[in-house]
């Protein structure tokens, strides 16, 4: 039994649900997110409450009975209250800056880097409150899965280096910094 799948999800005020042969459509204040129903999986809404069962019991259909309540969980969250991801730049003259629909990075690269946003995805540039340098990213959108896998290649730009740690980070990321070659003997 998959105790994930058997838990009803609950429609907050303001969110709408529209169940398809498919796909379920969640539809709230921050927007709106397409979740597939796979294969042997069948929803039902009633009274507020979205309700999932499955078509079998075999290993793989309880897998993905807790799988497809997860995602419809997190389209229910992503409409209400949405997702975010924070990404540090850690470098000497490291900066970042929004330019219409794409973010420029300088990173310390012979060029800039320009970054396009995703549809759906929105990445603000927040100046440290310490220093002046502009050198905190914050990406938020409706799909947890847009966010973090922009926040990702963000990051795939310049991730940190193992000796100096500089690069880009996420926010609470913890990082094992390698020691150098050693001088002398």
């Amino acid at each position: 039994m998959s105790r994930v799948g058997q838990k009803p999800i609950s429609i907050p005020k303001g969110v709408d649900v529209e169940v398809a042969d498919l796909s379920v459509t969640v539809k709230g204040p921050r927007g709106a997110v397409v979740t597939p129903i796979l294969a042997g999986i069948t929803v039902e809404k009633k009274d507020g409450i979205v309700r999932l069962a499955r078509g079998g019991e075999e290993k793989k259909d309880k897998a993905l009975h807790g799988l497809n309540r997860a995602l419809l969980q997190n389209a229910v969250l992503g409409v209400t209250e949405g997702f975010k991801r924070e990404i540090d730049l850690v470098g000497i003259g490291f900066k970042a800056e929004v330019k219409g629909r794409a973010v420029v990075f300088s990173v310390g690269f012979s060029h800039v880097v320009k970054f396009p946003m995703p549809e759906g995805i929105k990445v603000e540039i927040a100046p440290d409150t310490k220093a002046k340098d502009i050198t905190h990213i914050i990406v938020t959108g409706v799909d947890k899965q847009k966010v973090g896998q922009t926040a990702t290649e963000i990051r795939g730009i310049r991730p940190p280096d193992p000796y100096k740690l500089k690069g880009f980070r996420f926010v609470g990321e913890v990082l094992k910094k390698k020691a150098g070659k050693a001088t002398g003997k």
